[in-house]
């Protein structure tokens, strides 16, 4: 069984010794060229990253990559091993550990997020545009009507899985990106993000985050799930305030 994990990357960095990993330049097609594979050869999305974020990275590894397995993390954000280290290089996830977890179920997630007095719904209104999600919902009741009860069951909690991150089977994989893209594509063609700011046109990326549990709930898919290591200090007094601004003020 091939394993290959997506690490999508804009910069040149530090990246994992492990077979398992395989850097990916994100939107390669608008910048100079990096020493990684790049997100647009064959068929692929890579003009798009500024709106996509790394997900051109995943595009790419859909139509393109050969593996039997296929995960996806971000050069500052990986899943977390079994080994014991203070340094977080060395605690980084392997190719034995990944195929040990593939066993237990076919998908590996991050562990949840709390955002404890926000739900998804709220937190990312107050982060973002209520706009993105009223039309994205507009759309599942449109072409995937299945999935409505779980994108408002799923919105309603303050759990979710964040950050893009997976590991799943190739026929899930498939699934789920040809379920994914087509929604992001009708989001496209039908919300105006001109006046958005540069950060929030990010959005297709920000909304395939809700919509992975959308659709792991939907067909109830099994998974099992993985700490998330964290390369860079996560600043999270300033995090959290903005969280508490964002939530009390607005954005």
């Amino acid at each position: 069984m091939k394993v290959r994990m997506i690490v999508a990357t804009h910069k040149e960095y530090r990246m994992p010794a492990d077979a398992l990993y395989l850097p990916v330049q994100a939107g390669r097609a608008l910048h100079e060229a990096l020493p990684y594979q790049g997100d647009d050869s064959g068929e692929n999305i890579s003009l798009k990253n500024a709106n996509y974020c790394e997900l051109t990275c995943l595009y790419w590894a859909w139509k393109n990559l050969d593996a039997d397995v296929v995960g996806l993390c971000h050069y500052r954000r990986y899943f977390a091993g079994k080994r014991k280290s203070r340094d977080p290089w060395e605690r980084i996830l392997t190719e034995a550990e990944a195929s040990a977890l593939l066993e237990k179920a076919p998908l590996v997630l991050p562990k949840k997020r709390n955002y404890w007095i926000e739900t998804g719904y709220s937190q990312y209104i107050h982060a973002h545009h209520e706009e993105d999600l009223t039309v994205t919902r507009a759309i599942l009741e449109e072409a995937y009507p299945d999935y409505v009860a779980a994108f408002d069951f799923t919105l309603k909690r303050t759990l979710g899985h964040r950050f893009n991150m997976f590991l799943m089977k190739r026929e899930l994989l498939d699934s789920y990106c040809s379920w994914l893209f087509d929604v992001l594509g009708r989001l496209e063609e039908r919300l105006d993000i001109t006046g958005y700011s540069d950060y929030d046109k990010r959005v297709f990326g920000f909304v395939a985050e809700r919509l992975l549990d959308v659709w792991v709930e939907t067909n109830r898919i099994p998974y099992t799930e993985c700490t998330v290591l964290h390369m860079e200090s996560q600043h999270w007094l300033k995090k959290g305030t903005a969280f508490l601004k964002r939530k009390f003020i607005g954005k």
